[in-house]
Protein backbone atom coordinates (compact mmCIF):
# COMPACT_ATOMS: atom_id res chain seq x y z
CA UNK A 1 0.00 0.00 0.00
CA UNK A 2 3.05 2.43 1.01
CA UNK A 3 4.56 2.09 -2.23
CA UNK A 4 0.86 2.96 -4.12
CA UNK A 5 0.44 6.11 -1.89
CA UNK A 6 4.47 7.19 -2.88
CA UNK A 7 4.04 6.42 -6.71
CA UNK A 8 0.50 8.27 -6.51
CA UNK A 9 2.43 11.60 -4.08
CA UNK A 10 5.22 11.72 -6.93
CA UNK A 11 2.41 11.60 -10.19
CA UNK A 12 0.97 14.30 -8.26
CA UNK A 13 4.24 16.50 -7.74
CA UNK A 14 4.77 15.57 -11.46
CA UNK A 15 1.59 17.33 -12.51
CA UNK A 16 2.27 20.40 -10.13
CA UNK A 17 5.45 21.31 -11.58
CA UNK A 18 4.16 21.15 -15.40
CA UNK A 19 0.60 22.51 -15.12
CA UNK A 20 0.61 25.47 -11.91
CA UNK A 21 3.55 27.44 -13.41
CA UNK A 22 1.20 27.65 -16.78
CA UNK A 23 -1.89 28.06 -14.80
CA UNK A 24 -0.40 30.93 -12.30
CA UNK A 25 1.18 32.56 -15.53
CA UNK A 26 -2.11 32.58 -17.02
CA UNK A 27 -3.82 34.03 -13.77
CA UNK A 28 -1.37 36.82 -13.85
CA UNK A 29 -2.26 37.94 -17.44
CA UNK A 30 -6.26 38.04 -16.81
CA UNK A 31 -5.41 39.84 -13.52
CA UNK A 32 -3.07 42.49 -15.03
CA UNK A 33 -5.71 42.81 -18.05
CA UNK A 34 -8.42 43.39 -15.25
CA UNK A 35 -6.52 46.59 -13.97
CA UNK A 36 -8.14 50.07 -14.92
CA UNK A 37 -5.70 52.03 -17.10
CA UNK A 38 -3.65 54.48 -15.05
CA UNK A 39 -3.87 57.16 -17.61
CA UNK A 40 -1.30 59.61 -19.42
CA UNK A 41 0.68 61.74 -17.20
CA UNK A 42 -0.83 65.43 -17.80
CA UNK A 43 2.00 67.89 -18.80
CA UNK A 44 1.03 70.79 -16.34
CA UNK A 45 -0.52 70.09 -12.71
CA UNK A 46 -4.34 70.57 -12.37
CA UNK A 47 -6.61 70.60 -10.01
CA UNK A 48 -8.39 68.25 -9.15
CA UNK A 49 -11.49 69.86 -9.60
CA UNK A 50 -11.17 71.25 -12.70
CA UNK A 51 -13.84 71.57 -15.43
CA UNK A 52 -13.96 71.65 -18.41
CA UNK A 53 -13.27 75.15 -19.15
CA UNK A 54 -9.78 74.96 -17.94
CA UNK A 55 -9.68 71.86 -20.53
CA UNK A 56 -10.70 73.85 -23.47
CA UNK A 57 -7.89 77.14 -22.78
CA UNK A 58 -5.43 74.02 -24.58
CA UNK A 59 -8.03 72.01 -26.09
CA UNK A 60 -10.02 74.16 -28.07
CA UNK A 61 -8.76 72.37 -31.44
CA UNK A 62 -11.15 69.45 -30.07
CA UNK A 63 -14.49 71.41 -30.70
CA UNK A 64 -13.84 72.31 -33.81
CA UNK A 65 -14.50 70.45 -37.22
CA UNK A 66 -17.26 69.26 -39.67
CA UNK A 67 -18.10 66.75 -37.48
CA UNK A 68 -17.94 67.63 -33.50
CA UNK A 69 -18.60 64.63 -31.31
CA UNK A 70 -22.36 65.46 -29.49
CA UNK A 71 -20.72 64.45 -26.24
CA UNK A 72 -18.23 67.71 -26.13
CA UNK A 73 -21.44 69.82 -25.82
CA UNK A 74 -21.57 67.69 -22.09
CA UNK A 75 -18.04 68.26 -20.67
CA UNK A 76 -14.64 66.87 -21.17
CA UNK A 77 -15.55 64.89 -17.64
CA UNK A 78 -18.23 62.98 -19.14
CA UNK A 79 -15.54 60.93 -20.98
CA UNK A 80 -12.23 61.68 -19.35
CA UNK A 81 -11.23 61.51 -15.45
CA UNK A 82 -8.60 63.88 -13.74
CA UNK A 83 -6.41 61.97 -11.05
CA UNK A 84 -4.52 64.13 -9.00
CA UNK A 85 -1.88 62.56 -6.74
CA UNK A 86 0.84 65.06 -5.05
CA UNK A 87 2.38 66.87 -7.63
CA UNK A 88 1.42 64.55 -10.29
CA UNK A 89 -1.72 64.83 -12.89
CA UNK A 90 -2.69 61.76 -14.51
CA UNK A 91 -5.76 62.05 -16.81
CA UNK A 92 -7.75 58.82 -18.17
CA UNK A 93 -10.78 57.37 -19.27
CA UNK A 94 -13.92 57.09 -17.05
CA UNK A 95 -13.83 53.37 -17.91
CA UNK A 96 -11.29 50.55 -18.11
CA UNK A 97 -11.53 50.48 -22.57
CA UNK A 98 -12.54 52.67 -24.92
CA UNK A 99 -15.40 50.61 -26.31
CA UNK A 100 -16.86 50.50 -22.66
CA UNK A 101 -17.02 54.01 -22.84
CA UNK A 102 -18.65 54.60 -25.99
CA UNK A 103 -21.20 51.97 -25.68
CA UNK A 104 -22.20 53.51 -22.05
CA UNK A 105 -23.88 55.87 -24.79
CA UNK A 106 -24.18 53.57 -28.15
CA UNK A 107 -26.16 50.69 -26.37
CA UNK A 108 -27.57 49.98 -30.26
CA UNK A 109 -24.20 48.92 -31.21
CA UNK A 110 -23.07 46.51 -28.74
CA UNK A 111 -22.09 43.44 -30.35
CA UNK A 112 -24.34 40.51 -30.38
CA UNK A 113 -22.49 37.18 -30.70
CA UNK A 114 -25.83 35.86 -32.49
CA UNK A 115 -25.12 38.42 -35.17
CA UNK A 116 -22.62 39.79 -37.86
CA UNK A 117 -20.30 42.48 -36.77
CA UNK A 118 -17.80 44.75 -38.10
CA UNK A 119 -14.73 43.63 -36.31
CA UNK A 120 -13.63 47.42 -35.39
CA UNK A 121 -17.13 47.92 -34.35
CA UNK A 122 -17.16 44.50 -31.79
CA UNK A 123 -13.39 45.85 -30.39
CA UNK A 124 -12.55 49.46 -30.79
CA UNK A 125 -14.60 52.47 -31.65
CA UNK A 126 -11.64 54.41 -32.20
CA UNK A 127 -9.57 52.72 -35.02
CA UNK A 128 -12.27 53.77 -37.64
CA UNK A 129 -13.65 57.43 -35.42
CA UNK A 130 -12.06 60.40 -33.72
CA UNK A 131 -13.66 60.60 -30.27
CA UNK A 132 -13.81 64.61 -30.59
CA UNK A 133 -13.84 65.91 -33.96
CA UNK A 134 -13.10 64.79 -37.66
CA UNK A 135 -13.37 66.36 -41.12
CA UNK A 136 -15.50 63.68 -42.16
CA UNK A 137 -19.05 62.21 -41.56
CA UNK A 138 -19.70 60.31 -38.35
CA UNK A 139 -15.97 61.58 -36.91
CA UNK A 140 -14.48 59.29 -39.17
CA UNK A 141 -10.50 59.20 -39.56
CA UNK A 142 -10.48 59.67 -42.99
CA UNK A 143 -13.17 59.35 -45.59
CA UNK A 144 -14.96 55.82 -46.70
CA UNK A 145 -13.81 56.71 -50.70
CA UNK A 146 -10.80 56.96 -52.63
CA UNK A 147 -8.39 54.40 -54.26
CA UNK A 148 -5.24 54.49 -51.46
CA UNK A 149 -4.96 53.95 -48.44
CA UNK A 150 -3.97 57.28 -47.37
CA UNK A 151 -7.70 58.45 -48.42
CA UNK A 152 -9.66 55.57 -47.56
CA UNK A 153 -9.86 54.47 -44.40
CA UNK A 154 -11.43 51.36 -45.15
CA UNK A 155 -8.56 50.05 -46.74
CA UNK A 156 -6.38 50.81 -43.61
CA UNK A 157 -7.85 46.73 -42.86
CA UNK A 158 -9.54 45.85 -46.59
CA UNK A 159 -7.40 45.79 -49.54
CA UNK A 160 -9.93 46.17 -51.94
CA UNK A 161 -9.50 47.27 -55.91
CA UNK A 162 -5.35 47.27 -54.85
CA UNK A 163 -3.09 45.69 -56.98
CA UNK A 164 -5.39 44.04 -59.72
CA UNK A 165 -3.73 42.09 -62.32
CA UNK A 166 -3.48 43.56 -65.74
CA UNK A 167 -6.15 40.85 -67.30
CA UNK A 168 -8.83 41.67 -64.34
CA UNK A 169 -11.36 43.97 -63.59
CA UNK A 170 -12.27 46.82 -61.08
CA UNK A 171 -16.15 47.60 -59.94
CA UNK A 172 -16.41 51.21 -60.97
CA UNK A 173 -18.60 51.43 -58.03
CA UNK A 174 -15.38 51.50 -55.57
CA UNK A 175 -14.63 55.33 -57.00
CA UNK A 176 -17.99 55.91 -55.20
CA UNK A 177 -16.51 55.18 -52.01
CA UNK A 178 -17.26 52.12 -50.08
CA UNK A 179 -20.50 53.75 -48.45
CA UNK A 180 -21.72 53.62 -51.91
CA UNK A 181 -23.04 49.99 -51.28
CA UNK A 182 -22.45 49.35 -46.98
CA UNK A 183 -23.51 50.33 -43.90
CA UNK A 184 -20.44 49.67 -41.20
CA UNK A 185 -22.61 49.17 -38.27
CA UNK A 186 -25.55 47.45 -39.79
CA UNK A 187 -26.19 43.92 -38.34
CA UNK A 188 -28.73 40.59 -38.37
CA UNK A 189 -28.78 37.34 -38.97
CA UNK A 190 -24.96 35.90 -40.21
CA UNK A 191 -26.57 33.50 -42.98
CA UNK A 192 -27.60 36.54 -44.73
CA UNK A 193 -25.57 38.37 -47.22
CA UNK A 194 -26.90 41.82 -46.24
CA UNK A 195 -25.89 41.25 -43.23
CA UNK A 196 -22.84 39.95 -43.37
CA UNK A 197 -21.56 42.46 -45.75
CA UNK A 198 -23.39 45.19 -43.87
CA UNK A 199 -24.95 45.97 -46.94
CA UNK A 200 -27.66 48.89 -47.52
CA UNK A 201 -29.73 46.30 -49.62
CA UNK A 202 -29.93 42.20 -50.49
CA UNK A 203 -29.05 40.69 -53.46
CA UNK A 204 -29.48 41.42 -56.21
CA UNK A 205 -31.54 44.67 -55.01
CA UNK A 206 -28.82 46.80 -54.33
CA UNK A 207 -26.98 45.58 -57.82
CA UNK A 208 -30.32 46.40 -59.85
CA UNK A 209 -30.37 49.76 -58.08
CA UNK A 210 -27.39 50.60 -61.20
CA UNK A 211 -27.62 47.85 -63.76
CA UNK A 212 -31.05 47.73 -65.66
CA UNK A 213 -31.91 44.25 -66.14
CA UNK A 214 -33.97 45.70 -69.13
CA UNK A 215 -30.26 46.98 -70.78
CA UNK A 216 -29.92 45.31 -74.21
CA UNK A 217 -26.31 45.19 -73.52
CA UNK A 218 -26.54 43.42 -70.21
CA UNK A 219 -29.24 41.43 -71.80
CA UNK A 220 -26.85 40.01 -74.34
CA UNK A 221 -23.51 39.12 -72.37
CA UNK A 222 -26.02 37.33 -70.32
CA UNK A 223 -26.75 35.21 -73.58
CA UNK A 224 -30.68 36.43 -73.13
CA UNK A 225 -31.02 34.17 -70.02
CA UNK A 226 -33.55 35.83 -67.18
CA UNK A 227 -30.92 37.16 -64.42
CA UNK A 228 -33.23 39.76 -62.75
CA UNK A 229 -33.87 37.38 -59.26
CA UNK A 230 -30.59 35.88 -59.75
CA UNK A 231 -27.94 36.09 -57.21
CA UNK A 232 -25.41 38.24 -59.02
CA UNK A 233 -22.16 37.33 -56.28
CA UNK A 234 -22.93 33.61 -57.01
CA UNK A 235 -21.14 34.75 -60.35
CA UNK A 236 -19.16 38.14 -59.78
CA UNK A 237 -17.18 39.30 -57.18
CA UNK A 238 -18.72 42.70 -56.22
CA UNK A 239 -15.53 44.48 -56.03
CA UNK A 240 -12.45 42.91 -57.94
CA UNK A 241 -11.67 40.24 -60.15
CA UNK A 242 -8.40 38.61 -61.61
CA UNK A 243 -10.92 37.71 -64.43
CA UNK A 244 -12.99 40.28 -67.13
CA UNK A 245 -16.22 41.41 -65.73
CA UNK A 246 -15.58 40.68 -62.65
CA UNK A 247 -16.07 36.88 -62.86
CA UNK A 248 -16.02 35.01 -59.52
CA UNK A 249 -12.96 33.17 -58.77
CA UNK A 250 -13.95 29.57 -59.47
CA UNK A 251 -16.20 28.67 -62.24
CA UNK A 252 -18.18 25.83 -63.54
CA UNK A 253 -16.26 24.62 -66.71
CA UNK A 254 -19.13 25.21 -69.04
CA UNK A 255 -20.51 28.37 -67.85
CA UNK A 256 -16.72 30.10 -68.02
CA UNK A 257 -16.81 28.83 -71.58
CA UNK A 258 -19.94 30.34 -72.38
CA UNK A 259 -21.58 26.58 -73.54
CA UNK A 260 -24.82 27.56 -71.84
CA UNK A 261 -26.61 25.52 -74.38
CA UNK A 262 -25.05 22.08 -72.89
CA UNK A 263 -27.49 22.50 -69.99
CA UNK A 264 -30.25 25.58 -70.69
CA UNK A 265 -32.33 25.73 -73.90
CA UNK A 266 -33.72 29.41 -74.78
CA UNK A 267 -35.68 31.19 -71.87
CA UNK A 268 -39.52 30.50 -71.97
CA UNK A 269 -42.05 33.12 -70.27
CA UNK A 270 -38.91 34.94 -68.62
CA UNK A 271 -38.14 31.75 -67.10
CA UNK A 272 -34.74 29.39 -67.13
CA UNK A 273 -35.51 25.79 -69.32
CA UNK A 274 -32.87 23.43 -68.57
CA UNK A 275 -31.73 20.79 -71.23
CA UNK A 276 -33.18 17.98 -69.23
CA UNK A 277 -36.17 18.64 -66.92
CA UNK A 278 -33.90 16.50 -63.82
CA UNK A 279 -31.56 18.80 -63.02
CA UNK A 280 -29.65 15.77 -60.87
CA UNK A 281 -29.56 13.56 -64.36
CA UNK A 282 -28.39 16.80 -65.90
CA UNK A 283 -25.41 17.43 -63.94
CA UNK A 284 -24.44 13.55 -64.06
CA UNK A 285 -24.13 13.31 -67.39
CA UNK A 286 -20.63 15.08 -66.63
CA UNK A 287 -19.94 13.85 -63.20
CA UNK A 288 -21.21 10.00 -62.76
CA UNK A 289 -18.08 9.71 -60.51
CA UNK A 290 -20.09 11.40 -57.76
CA UNK A 291 -23.25 9.84 -58.43
CA UNK A 292 -21.28 6.61 -57.75
CA UNK A 293 -19.72 7.77 -54.73
CA UNK A 294 -23.04 8.92 -53.58
CA UNK A 295 -24.76 5.26 -54.08
CA UNK A 296 -21.68 3.04 -52.54
CA UNK A 297 -20.85 5.01 -49.85
CA UNK A 298 -20.80 3.05 -46.48
CA UNK A 299 -21.65 5.87 -44.48
CA UNK A 300 -24.63 8.03 -46.69
CA UNK A 301 -25.39 11.28 -46.88
CA UNK A 302 -29.01 11.95 -47.04
CA UNK A 303 -28.70 15.72 -48.32
CA UNK A 304 -25.90 14.07 -51.39
CA UNK A 305 -29.72 12.29 -52.22
CA UNK A 306 -31.31 14.86 -53.89
CA UNK A 307 -30.81 18.00 -56.27
CA UNK A 308 -27.03 18.70 -56.76
CA UNK A 309 -28.12 22.11 -56.98
CA UNK A 310 -29.22 22.44 -53.05
CA UNK A 311 -26.20 22.72 -52.16
CA UNK A 312 -24.20 24.04 -55.36
CA UNK A 313 -24.79 26.87 -57.86
CA UNK A 314 -23.97 25.62 -61.57
CA UNK A 315 -22.48 28.93 -62.75
CA UNK A 316 -19.47 29.65 -59.95
CA UNK A 317 -18.61 30.77 -56.53
CA UNK A 318 -16.44 32.28 -54.15
CA UNK A 319 -14.62 28.62 -53.20
CA UNK A 320 -14.33 25.50 -55.04
CA UNK A 321 -17.18 23.39 -55.73
CA UNK A 322 -19.49 26.77 -55.85
CA UNK A 323 -21.19 25.66 -52.78
CA UNK A 324 -24.63 27.80 -51.81
CA UNK A 325 -24.93 30.04 -50.27
CA UNK A 326 -21.53 29.41 -48.40
CA UNK A 327 -19.89 26.55 -47.13
CA UNK A 328 -21.00 27.10 -44.29
CA UNK A 329 -25.13 27.72 -44.59
CA UNK A 330 -25.31 25.35 -47.34
CA UNK A 331 -24.80 22.69 -44.05
CA UNK A 332 -26.64 24.83 -41.59
CA UNK A 333 -29.85 24.88 -44.05
CA UNK A 334 -30.50 21.22 -42.54
CA UNK A 335 -28.40 20.91 -39.57
CA UNK A 336 -30.11 23.73 -37.65
CA UNK A 337 -28.60 22.09 -34.18
CA UNK A 338 -25.42 23.25 -35.61
CA UNK A 339 -26.56 26.61 -36.25
CA UNK A 340 -27.01 27.15 -32.35
CA UNK A 341 -23.60 26.28 -32.43
CA UNK A 342 -22.63 28.95 -34.33
CA UNK A 343 -24.15 31.24 -32.03
CA UNK A 344 -20.95 30.78 -29.72
CA UNK A 345 -18.73 33.45 -29.08
CA UNK A 346 -15.52 31.49 -30.31
CA UNK A 347 -15.72 29.36 -33.39
CA UNK A 348 -13.31 27.06 -34.73
CA UNK A 349 -12.03 28.52 -37.87
CA UNK A 350 -12.69 25.20 -40.51
CA UNK A 351 -16.63 24.42 -39.38
CA UNK A 352 -16.94 28.43 -38.81
CA UNK A 353 -15.47 29.78 -42.18
CA UNK A 354 -13.74 27.13 -44.43
CA UNK A 355 -16.76 25.00 -44.30
CA UNK A 356 -17.96 21.36 -43.13
CA UNK A 357 -16.97 19.53 -45.75
CA UNK A 358 -12.79 20.64 -44.63
CA UNK A 359 -13.86 17.85 -41.96
CA UNK A 360 -16.46 16.11 -43.41
CA UNK A 361 -17.41 13.99 -46.61
CA UNK A 362 -20.40 15.71 -48.26
CA UNK A 363 -20.81 12.68 -50.57
CA UNK A 364 -20.73 9.92 -48.50
CA UNK A 365 -17.60 8.39 -46.71
CA UNK A 366 -16.12 5.35 -44.75
CA UNK A 367 -16.17 6.68 -41.67
CA UNK A 368 -18.65 7.73 -38.47
CA UNK A 369 -20.10 11.09 -38.95
CA UNK A 370 -18.89 11.29 -42.26
CA UNK A 371 -15.25 12.18 -40.70
CA UNK A 372 -12.64 12.71 -43.71
CA UNK A 373 -10.49 10.38 -41.29
CA UNK A 374 -10.89 6.94 -38.88
CA UNK A 375 -10.49 8.44 -36.02
CA UNK A 376 -10.84 11.89 -34.23
CA UNK A 377 -7.11 12.31 -34.06
CA UNK A 378 -5.87 12.20 -37.52
CA UNK A 379 -8.81 14.16 -38.16
CA UNK A 380 -7.43 16.92 -36.10
CA UNK A 381 -3.48 16.41 -36.60
CA UNK A 382 -4.12 16.73 -40.30
CA UNK A 383 -3.57 20.43 -39.98
CA UNK A 384 -2.48 20.27 -36.28
CA UNK A 385 -0.09 18.00 -36.20
CA UNK A 386 3.69 18.11 -36.54
CA UNK A 387 3.71 15.85 -39.71
CA UNK A 388 0.95 18.39 -40.89
CA UNK A 389 1.99 18.29 -44.76
CA UNK A 390 -0.56 20.51 -47.12
CA UNK A 391 0.17 20.91 -50.68
CA UNK A 392 0.49 24.04 -52.40
CA UNK A 393 -1.51 24.74 -55.64
CA UNK A 394 0.45 27.53 -57.31
CA UNK A 395 -2.10 27.98 -59.79
CA UNK A 396 -4.75 28.23 -57.61
CA UNK A 397 -3.12 30.12 -55.21
CA UNK A 398 -4.24 27.90 -52.61
CA UNK A 399 -3.38 24.96 -50.22
CA UNK A 400 -4.61 20.59 -50.13
CA UNK A 401 -4.71 18.31 -47.23
CA UNK A 402 -6.42 14.69 -47.33
CA UNK A 403 -4.41 13.82 -50.56
CA UNK A 404 -6.04 16.83 -52.49
CA UNK A 405 -9.50 16.21 -51.13
CA UNK A 406 -9.95 19.85 -49.68
CA UNK A 407 -8.61 23.06 -51.04
CA UNK A 408 -7.90 25.82 -48.34
CA UNK A 409 -6.66 29.49 -48.90
CA UNK A 410 -2.83 29.80 -49.70
CA UNK A 411 -2.49 31.82 -46.14
CA UNK A 412 -4.74 28.91 -44.44
CA UNK A 413 -1.48 27.57 -42.27
CA UNK A 414 0.07 30.82 -41.00
CA UNK A 415 -2.87 30.87 -38.63
CA UNK A 416 -3.09 27.16 -37.49
CA UNK A 417 -1.52 25.86 -34.00
CA UNK A 418 0.76 23.47 -34.92
CA UNK A 419 1.35 21.07 -31.46
CA UNK A 420 5.35 19.86 -30.95
CA UNK A 421 3.67 15.99 -30.38
CA UNK A 422 5.99 13.32 -30.18
CA UNK A 423 4.99 9.42 -29.70
CA UNK A 424 1.32 10.81 -28.73
CA UNK A 425 2.16 13.21 -26.30
CA UNK A 426 2.91 16.53 -25.99
CA UNK A 427 -0.25 18.96 -25.49
CA UNK A 428 -1.36 20.71 -23.74
CA UNK A 429 2.14 20.34 -21.66
CA UNK A 430 5.27 18.17 -22.15
CA UNK A 431 4.49 14.65 -21.66
CA UNK A 432 0.93 15.01 -21.27
CA UNK A 433 -0.72 12.05 -23.63
CA UNK A 434 -3.21 12.52 -26.20
CA UNK A 435 -4.03 9.30 -27.54
CA UNK A 436 -5.35 6.40 -25.37
CA UNK A 437 -3.05 5.46 -22.07
CA UNK A 438 -2.71 1.76 -22.13
CA UNK A 439 -2.51 -0.66 -19.04
CA UNK A 440 0.95 -0.55 -17.74
CA UNK A 441 0.28 -3.90 -16.63
CA UNK A 442 -1.38 -5.34 -19.61
CA UNK A 443 -0.54 -3.38 -22.71
CA UNK A 444 -2.96 -4.26 -25.31
CA UNK A 445 -5.45 -3.05 -22.87
CA UNK A 446 -6.56 0.92 -22.73
CA UNK A 447 -6.41 2.40 -19.15
CA UNK A 448 -7.91 5.88 -20.40
CA UNK A 449 -9.27 6.95 -23.64
CA UNK A 450 -7.67 9.72 -25.17
CA UNK A 451 -7.86 11.44 -27.82
CA UNK A 452 -8.75 15.51 -28.91
CA UNK A 453 -12.50 15.47 -28.66
CA UNK A 454 -11.48 14.50 -24.94
CA UNK A 455 -11.01 17.97 -24.28
CA UNK A 456 -12.13 19.88 -27.35
CA UNK A 457 -15.07 20.49 -29.09
CA UNK A 458 -14.76 20.54 -32.87
CA UNK A 459 -17.52 23.29 -33.75
CA UNK A 460 -17.54 26.27 -31.33
CA UNK A 461 -17.62 26.95 -27.54
CA UNK A 462 -18.06 29.72 -25.44
CA UNK A 463 -14.58 29.99 -24.42
CA UNK A 464 -11.41 30.74 -26.58
CA UNK A 465 -10.07 27.06 -26.49
CA UNK A 466 -12.85 25.51 -27.59
CA UNK A 467 -12.36 22.93 -24.35
CA UNK A 468 -15.83 20.58 -23.81
CA UNK A 469 -18.87 21.96 -21.94
CA UNK A 470 -17.90 25.37 -22.26
CA UNK A 471 -15.50 25.11 -19.73
CA UNK A 472 -12.94 28.35 -18.85
CA UNK A 473 -9.23 26.96 -19.70
CA UNK A 474 -7.97 26.78 -16.04
CA UNK A 475 -7.30 24.46 -13.04
CA UNK A 476 -10.65 22.81 -12.53
CA UNK A 477 -10.96 22.21 -16.24
CA UNK A 478 -7.52 20.02 -15.69
CA UNK A 479 -9.36 18.08 -12.27
CA UNK A 480 -12.28 16.81 -14.33
CA UNK A 481 -9.80 14.35 -15.12
CA UNK A 482 -6.80 14.42 -12.58
CA UNK A 483 -8.93 13.57 -9.87
CA UNK A 484 -6.09 12.26 -7.58
CA UNK A 485 -4.85 15.50 -7.29
CA UNK A 486 -4.13 16.20 -3.84
CA UNK A 487 -2.59 19.40 -2.15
Amino acid sequence: MVPEVTRRTAQNDSLRRRILPQVFAALFFVAMAALPAFGKTHPVPLDKNVDAAKCLECHADKTKGKAVHSAIATGCLSCHEVRVTKDVTRVKLTTTTTQALCLSCHDEKKADPAKTMHPPAVRDCVKCHDPHQSDNPNQLLKASSGATRDENLCLSCHKIGVDIPKEGSRHAALDMGCDTCHVTHKNGDKGKIEFAAHLKKDVPAICIDCHDVKDAALQKAHLDQPFGTANCLQCHNPHQSAKPKLMQTFLHTPFEGKMCDSCHQAAKDGKVVLANADSRALCLTCHEEQGKKIESAKVQHPGAQGECISCHNPHGGKSPGFIQPDPVNACLACHSDQTEQMKKAHLHQPAAVQGCATCHEPHGGENQHLLRAASPNKLCLECHGPEANPQKLESEHLVTIFNGAVKLPEDYFQKVTVLPLKYGRGHPTEGHPVTDVMDPTDVSKVLKTVNCLSCHQPHSSAQASLLIKDQANNMAFCMTCHTGFSK
